[in-house]
């Protein structure tokens, strides 16, 4: 099999990993080195399949020992198999650079023969990066559930991310969808990861030339769609390795049914992106915003509501706490109004120093109006016409957010797209005709009362 033909195959077996991020992290190289990573990220682009050019991601072998049956590499399916040489590899990713294709690598790779032997083949592409290449792009690198201790150790100090894939986020779907894989096959590497990098940065303190160990963090990724869980679930456990491990990131992957098997769902079964787009929103208020997993979900609703975004149908179900007065609001207050960003929150209290502020203010500190009117006022007053109501607002919000397509598209966009009408509401599958119940979430050490 030459070159080509194992880049074909290998390239197309790691779209489906989402976990392909900007930097974070900035990497000079030495004299005679090539490449940089600066930390204000990397320029992506999609092709149209979703795959991320500017990296080149890839899996260094589609060659899998486990038998995960989401999964389009396992063990079981019939589909065309092919491994990279570290060699290969390494100048495969220098070619491509020199040629402005990519900025960087993301590398993957299914379990062959054992974790430490796959682990130890990865380290060896890095290592000739890193050290005969003298390559200082950037790299992300997957840890593999299993590896010694001390492969993990190497590979985060040659990699500038690496990240753990939890895949699915209860203990009863892991061991039902990927029975190979342990919570504590997957946990462990993310405790090491996080350990490592708390113990470079008081190195780093001492000793300013101190090598660095995964200087851009770690992150995950969860399956959306291909088990029973719910959003208030998955938000539960992602908040919990927010805190737990200090992720940077946790992706979420709209499940694909590219295997057929009578535990996932079939083939006919659309992925569902706009819940994925949901769960990315509620992520970053999170992250960002102060939000958290209990408030945006509980129990009675369990699920996002498709119609609307989780800012706003939090905000739609706690109308005693507004409208707010905006010249005098806290800022965690203005924070959690929908059409207000942090940038703005700090425009507005930065201008509410010098002055009153009204709502053409508010409109040139780029507040979106068109969705905060419902839960402000102005020197006491709402807009003119307005009347405060979940009603009204839940109308207003309806008819002032882009419409979605009627039809599943394959990624859903940034940008407004009028003249499409509304999603329809995708109810959570279940197999075999279940009905809904709450599956148990995959524990983690200390976490007690956390889910």
């Amino acid at each position: 099999m030459d070159l080509l033909q194992k880049l074909t195959i290998l390239s197309d077996a790691a779209k489906y990993d989402a976990a392909c991020t900007s930097s974070g992290v900035d990497r000079v190289p030495t004299v005679g080195g090539v490449g940089s990573t600066t930390a204000c990220g990397l320029c992506h682009t999609f092709t149209a399949d979703g795959r991320c050019v500017s990296l080149l991601k890839v899996l260094m072998t589609n060659v899998c020992i486990c038998d995960c049956r989401y999964c389009v590499n396992r063990r079981s399916n019939d589909t065309p198999r092919a491994a990279f040489t570290p060699e290969e590899l390494a100048d495969l990713t220098m070619q491509f650079y020199r040629r402005n294709y990519i900025e960087g690598l993301f590398l993957s790779s299914g379990i062959i023969r054992s974790p430490d032997y796959t682990c130890e083949r990865m380290i060896r592409v890095l290592e000739l990066l890193r050290d005969k290449y003298r390559f200082a792009g950037y790299i992300h690198a997957k840890a593999i559930p299993g590896a010694d201790p001390l492969l993990i150790q190497r590979m985060g100090l040659l990699a500038d991310r690496m990240s753990v894939n939890i895949e699915l986020p209860s203990r009863s779907s892991l061991s039902l969808l990927a029975p190979d894989k342990s919570k504590q096959g997957i946990l462990g590497p993310m405790k090491l990861i996080q350990g490592g990098i708390r113990e470079n940065r008081a190195d780093l303190v001492q000793y300013r030339h101190a090598p660095r160990f995964v200087p851009a963090g770690q992150s995950t990724q969860m399956i959306v769609g291909a088990s029973p869980e719910s959003d208030l679930q998955i938000l539960t456990l992602s908040e919990a390795l927010y805190r737990k491990y200090s992720l940077k990131r946790v992706f979420f992957s709209a499940y694909v049914p590219v295997v057929e098997d009578r535990l996932l769902p079939g083939k006919t079964v659309k992925p569902p992106l706009l819940r994925e787009h949901r769960l990315y929103q509620a992520d970053w208020l999170l992250r960002f915003y102060g939000f958290e997993a209990t408030e945006l979900l509980d129990e009675e609703n369990p699920f996002f509501d498709p119609a609307l975004d989780p800012k706003c149908s939090w905000a739609i179900r706690h109308m005693e706490r507004f409208p707010l007065e905006v010249n005098t609001a806290e800022y965690e207050d203005l924070l959690r109004v929908p059409g207000i960003g942090v940038v703005s929150a700090r425009r507005i209290l930065t201008a509410r120093r010098q002055g009153k502020i009204t709502f053409d203010g508010l409109r040139k500190m780029g507040v979106v109006l068109r969705r905060a009117q419902y839960f402000l006022t102005c020197g006491g007053r709402m807009m003119e016409g307005l009347r405060l109501s979940p009603e009204t607002a839940r109308r207003g919000l309806l008819a002032a957010q882009p419409p979605l397509p009627d039809s599943e598209p394959t990624q859903l966009s940034l940008f407004d797209k009028p003249g499409v009408a509304p999603w329809k509401k995708v109810e959570p599958w279940l197999p075999d005709g279940q009905n809904p119940a709450p599956a148990p979430v995959l524990a983690l050490p200390g976490m007690a009362g956390l889910f």
